[in-house]
């Protein structure tokens, strides 16, 4: 990767971290450019502290490319059996947050409450690595269980991990920043509606209408004001399509 994509890296763990996605555990990659079978990822760091110097290639079983000494992420195979499962997918991230936690342990369905959430889809599946794997400390820290939650996960953006967090993948570095951000609102703001009465959530039509028209503008816009807050600097991108987010 070059300099500036290096940096773009280094920008979404920074914005992940300001926006309370990430803190001192979680992580988040992109494939690599120029290889589909390579990814790349920081060492293991807290998101807030990742530098251009942090970002590693991997292959995609997990092993490290010209590691020098640096320490991965012991759940790196994520990233890898999700890339390996789903050539659409260009970036990925794995979290913590604490809205998403009680979803993914309840059984009470995540399911989209607003407009700017649908990228969640209708349907959010819970992968439990108690079903296949027995009793674990939960981290995904081997191929197998890494594959056993792309599965789970299938052609969607977002699985719940019972009692860990979730995933999320996405198209580009900017729209799975975009996709973890408000799925985390979108859990927050289901518990605050739910505590008031009966939700009416996004039908799949709805859900479909709105990604149908969301467009590069929506994500400029956002990581443009994401850049500001994190401190980082902002790569001007063309902001195409009609005006959306409201």
């Amino acid at each position: 990767m070059d300099a500036a994509a290096l940096e773009q890296l280094v920008t979404a763990n920074r914005i992940l971290a300001r926006e309370g996605i990430v803190d001192a555990f979680g992580h988040v990659s992109v494939r690599h450019p120029a290889y589909t079978d390579r990814y790349c990822l920081s060492r293991a760091r807290a998101p807030e502290c990742i530098e251009a110097a942090d970002i590693m290639q991997f292959a995609l079983d997990g092993t490290p490319l010209e590691p020098a000494g640096r320490k991965p992420y012991a759940e790196r195979f994520i990233h890898g059996a999700i890339y390996e499962a789903r050539p659409d997918v260009r970036a990925v991230v794995h979290n913590h947050s604490p809205g998403v936690i009680p979803f993914g342990v309840t059984g009470v369905p995540l399911r989209p409450i607003m407009h700017m959430c649908a990228s969640m889809g209708t349907e959010v599946p819970v992968w439990d690595s108690r079903t296949s794997f027995g009793d674990t400390n939960l981290l995904v820290a081997t191929v197998p269980m890494a594959r056993d939650l792309a599965a789970a996960l299938g052609p969607r953006s977002v699985a719940l991990m019972r009692g860990h967090g979730c995933v999320v993948a996405g198209g580009s570095l900017r729209e799975v920043v975009f996709n973890a951000i408000y799925l985390e609102l979108n859990a927050t703001l289901q518990q605050r509606a739910s505590a008031l009465g009966e939700v009416t959530f996004l039908s799949d039509g709805e859900v479909r209408a709105v990604l149908a028209t969301r467009t590069s503008f929506t994500l400029e816009r956002a990581w443009e004001y994401w850049c500001r807050r994190a401190g980082r600097p902002y790569d001007v991108r063309p902001m195409e399509g009609p005006l959306g987010g409201g």
